[in-house]
């Protein structure tokens, strides 16, 4: 709805313009129109006239006024004129309004401005310190205004489409218990209770698995959550995702209830609605792509030679397992490219990156590398033809533990081959089957892949003591691009089960019951079998707008240091506030 159809819905408008400057068109000719906004730029036209675009979020139209000296950019003002065509020559193709423009304008000077310390051109390349400074004036610039726009168009689009799908809204708190969820929490001291503290939730997980045993049967919140880890390009302290969580529901469901709100927020933000999502094993995900978060974009997949090289004389794949990636059409690929990859294989786990060139010999297609001599004619025929290679290409090879080897060149396929983050087409895929338990702690007890509330399989339940490695959960995530939008699962609602992955985290039933002691009170009540999922809103909407960075759909986010530097938090507490507290700081700042 604009501005004009607000105007015609019924109610009397007091308003200081009765259009945006974006919406006026030929249409409007003739027609005596208020605007208001901000002077973008000014350019004298003889003596008294000047022409003036002003600039709201809808965009720019020209006005021609009389006397406009004092005018300059950033001014705030009210427009008053007719509006007319452009004369002949004069029209400007590059902007909406370029047809029109408006003349015999009277004006009045809502606020003055300094000149801003940046340009406000989407193309200007300003220093980013600077613009999150002065965030204030960066959120006048087009794409920003856009990017908002877009994530304000998303979460209406999400809230419609769980409205529809039965679920109810409800909001969790803030201040909470800790929670599993395997980073760092903000703590808040409690002011009535000194030396306790409550602490930010790093996501609703144990509220919404208590708001099912509490029969509210499907949630959903679009919630704040904080977590004090290092930032990144998709990392922000506090966040956003889509929160949610049904009753009597299998894994299934869950896929549809998300597919429904993504797939609707990728057709308003983008016009286009993607196909339905497919489903992938985390196995699969791994031996094909070397990674849980494939960017099915990239159609090269990890090809398995462990068969071929089981018996070979090269001592480099001498291993359980060999992988190969074929890069197309990379003749042009040097050495010291090649060296660099090979640092950086090692870097990340490998033992050494064999590479092999396809050529075009007198005996046909054959491989330039310095392990070619070592190689049989069956071993060097099979690299060529599994991996459907021609002249030109480029084939790598990892050998190694079957992890070490998948992830390995995963990484280099992401690194080589992967698109920026928000090019098109845009590829979903579901991601099921995780590890119950990934890796061990020093005290050489399993951690949960997941969160210690994810069920097991129901095949692998009886593993859970004798091989707990080998058990797989009932968990998922949801991929774009690369990217792991979020993650979910069916829960645990049994207590013998839930104390069974407690034992198998070395959690004693004392310390279950002083960490989760209210959650494990709840179950002994009845609960519902129940699962759900989170996905994070910045980041989508962050491949919506082709933004790398989740900062730019944040309106006042965080450096990379976890500083705003528009507020200067974090900042200190005054005495008085420390005192109140009940704290004692060791090392006051002076």
């Amino acid at each position: 709805m604009d501005s004009r159809e607000i105007a015609e819905s019924g109610t009397e408008s007091t308003s200081m313009r009765d259009v945006m400057c974006g919406e006026l068109s030929h249409t409007d000719i003739g027609r005596t129109v208020s605007v208001c906004g901000w002077v973008s730029r000014r350019r004298e036209h003889g003596e008294h006239l000047a022409f003036i675009d002003l600039r709201d979020y809808t965009g720019i139209v020209q006005c021609v006024v009389d006397g406009a000296q004092e005018l300059r950019s950033e001014f705030v003002i009210q427009v008053t004129g007719v509006v007319r065509a452009r004369p002949d020559g004069t029209m400007n193709d590059r902007i909406p309004t370029g047809e029109i423009e408006i003349g015999d304008c009277a004006v009045v000077v809502l606020a003055s401005a300094e000149p801003p310390p940046f340009g406000l051109e989407d193309r200007s390349d300003v220093d980013e310190q600077i613009r999150l400074r002065n965030r204030f004036i960066d959120l006048r610039r087009p794409r920003l205004q856009r990017n908002l726009r877009v994530r304000a168009a998303v979460n209406r689009a999400i809230r419609s489409a769980m409205d529809a799908q039965g679920f109810v809204e409800v909001e969790t708190p803030i201040l909470w218990a800790p929670t599993p969820e395997g980073a760092r929490e903000f703590a808040v001291p409690s002011r009535l209770h000194h030396g306790t503290f409550y602490v930010l939730p790093q996501s609703p997980q144990l509220a919404k698995q208590l708001l099912m045993v509490g029969g509210v049967d499907r949630y959903y919140q679009i919630a704040r959550c904080m977590r004090d880890e290092d930032l990144r390009a998709d990392r922000q302290f506090e966040f956003t995702q889509l929160d949610l969580e049904a009753s009597f529901v299998t894994q299934e469901d869950v896929f549809r209830f998300v597919s429904r709100a993504v797939l609707d927020a990728a057709e308003v933000a983008t016009g286009v609605r993607p196909d339905p999502i497919p489903t992938m094993t985390w196995f699969e995900a791994m031996d094909s792509y070397g990674s849980d978060k494939p960017d099915l974009r990239v159609e090269e997949k990890l090809v398995d030679f462990s068969d071929v090289f089981a018996n070979s004389e090269v001592r480099a794949f001498s291993a359980p397992v060999v992988k190969a990636l074929r890069l197309a059409s990379s003749a042009t690929t040097t050495r010291s490219q090649l060296d660099a990859w090979t640092e950086r294989a090692k870097e990340i786990g490998a033992q050494g990156l064999a590479w092999f060139r396809v050529v075009d010999g007198d005996a046909g297609l054959g491989l330039d590398s310095p392990l070619d001599r070592f190689l049989s004619a069956d071993e060097r025929s099979a690299l060529i033809q599994r991996t459907a290679s021609v002249e030109g290409d480029l084939i790598l090879c990892v050998a190694d533990e079957w992890r070490v080897a998948a992830e390995v060149l995963g990484s280099m396929r992401s690194m080589i081959l992967s698109a920026p983050v928000g090019e098109g087409p845009y590829q979903y895929v579901w991601i099921t089957e995780f590890p119950l338990f990934d890796g061990v702690d020093a005290d050489g007890n399993p951690q949960p892949a997941h969160h210690p509330f994810t069920m097991p399989h129901e095949d692998d339940i009886a593993l859970m003591q004798s091989d707990p490695a080998k058990v797989r959960s009932q968990s998922y995530d949801l991929v774009l691009n690369g990217w792991e939008l979020g993650s979910g699962s069916v829960r645990i609602h049994r207590r013998d089960i839930q104390s069974s992955v407690f034992r198998s985290l070395g959690i004693t039933d004392e310390e279950a019951e002083s960490r989760f002691g209210f959650l494990l009170n709840a179950f002994k009540y009845g609960a519902p079998p129940h699962a759900g999922f989170a996905f994070g809103i910045d980041r989508l909407v962050a491949i919506f707008v082709g933004e790398e960075n989740i900062r730019e759909v944040i309106a006042f986010p965080k450096t990379q240091s976890g500083s705003d530097l528009m507020t200067g938090a974090p900042s200190s507490l005054s005495a008085t506030a420390v005192r109140d507290l009940g704290l004692r700081l060791t090392n006051p700042e002076s």
